[in-house]
Formats: structure tokens, sequence, C-alpha cells
């Protein structure tokens, strides 16, 4: 019997668009203007840690100019990779607060939410964006503030989401047995990976993504059926 439930951001609650159609290019726009609050310690914590990957993985130096410039090409190549996760979670949360956009979430979500948290079922994210940008996602969203109905949120900081070995910590985490936590998402090798770890799961089928036959597939939250 499910008793806890965890769902991707992209693809599943939010369109992918909003991604890389408003957050991504407000994400570059700012960072050409980032060299005037680059010793801010915490935008100097993140740009001394891009130095240190830069050197580790390429073997030479870059300035703070350079790590500047890493970013940008990290963004565009949509790295999965922490210290761009973080400066994105900090200059996102200047445009929400802001009021120059607001997160897109697909209608059928907020009410199965809700019917959820009515059930008694424990609800929590497991996103590439880090924890402090799924919180913003979701607290300055089209349909409000939904952050009350989650009660984890998960980053890569427990591991790649393709990685057996990320759900397993989740898992361990949260307490609850694999079999009884159910994983949402539009990408099947991160539902492989769920299930290797003993989740039950359940594909988003939105726009474009091509359905699974190793997993449950719907359209929409109102459609999946706990078991």
């Amino acid at each position: 019997m499910i008793q806890g439930i965890l769902t991707d951001i992209e693809g599943t609650t939010t369109a992918v668009d909003f991604v890389f159609n408003v957050l991504f290019p407000y994400f570059r726009e700012q960072l050409l203007q980032l060299g005037d609050k680059c010793h801010e310690p915490e935008i100097l914590a993140i740009l001394q840690e891009v130095q240190g990957i830069v050197e580790q993985e390429e073997g030479k130096r870059v300035d703070l100019g350079g790590a500047i410039a890493t970013l940008h090409q990290w963004s565009v190549a949509d790295r999965k990779i922490a210290p761009l996760k973080a400066l994105q979670g900090l200059i996102w949360e200047q445009g929400y607060q802001s009021g120059a956009f607001q997160s897109h979430i697909y209608p059928d979500v907020p009410p199965q939410l809700a019917a959820w948290r009515d059930q008694g079922l424990k609800l929590g994210v497991y996103s590439s964006g880090s924890v402090a940008a799924q919180k913003l996602l979701f607290g300055y969203s089209t349909a409000g503030d939904l952050t009350p109905y989650f009660d984890w949120y998960f980053d890569l900081a427990v591991g790649s989401k393709k990685a057996v070995a990320s759900y397993q910590t989740i898992v361990a985490t949260v307490g609850i047995p694999a079999e009884n936590l159910l994983f949402l998402s539009d990408v099947e090798a991160e539902l492989d990976a769920a299930q290797g770890a003993g989740l039950q799961t359940v594909q988003l089928l939105r726009g474009e993504t091509v359905g699974s036959d190793r997993h449950q597939t719907v359209t929409s939250f109102a459609d999946i059926v706990l078991q």
C-alpha cells in the first residue's frame, strides 16, 4: 500500500518549456551582471567551487570571470552539477520575488496533491534543481503556494536521478519501505533506477514524452491509481 509519493518536476508537474524558455534565459541574462556581485560571500563560494571543478576536470586554472563563463557553458549544456544548480536557485529567487515570472504547474497537479494529503500520504520532490529552486518553483506558482503539500525535498546531493543508490538513500531518509513509495517522472531511466531500488513507478506522458513499456503510464495526475 502506498504511503508516500515522490515526484519529479520538469515534464511531470511542470512543462519543460517553462524551464528552458523562462528560467534558463533569465539565469543567463542575470549571469552577465554577476561580475559586480562576485565578491559577495555566497556568490564567491560558488565561483570558487567552479574553479576547483575546472582545475580538476581540465587541469587549468580560471579566474572569477572564467568561472562565470564556465557556468554559462554548463547552463547551455544543462549540466547537472551542484554549483550551477546552487547559483540558479539564488538568481531565480530574485526573479520570483520581483514578480518577473511565476512557475508553470499543470492544472491536474494541485487538486491531486490536495487529495493525496487528505488521504494521509506523505509527499516529496526529487529533482536535479537545488532544494532551494524546488521550493521557489512550488512557492511562486500560477496555482499559488504549493509548498505546504510537501514533506521532503531531494536534489543531486543524494546522487544522480538515474542511479539506484540515490533512491535507496531516499528510502533510508524518509523511513518508508521502498515498496510503499511511488515515484513519478517522465524519464524512463529515472523510473528504471527507482524501480531497481524497489519503488513503485508511474510515468507521466506530457507533450512529446515517449511511453515506456516497463512502467505504468498516465497523462494526468488524476489518472494515477494507487495500489
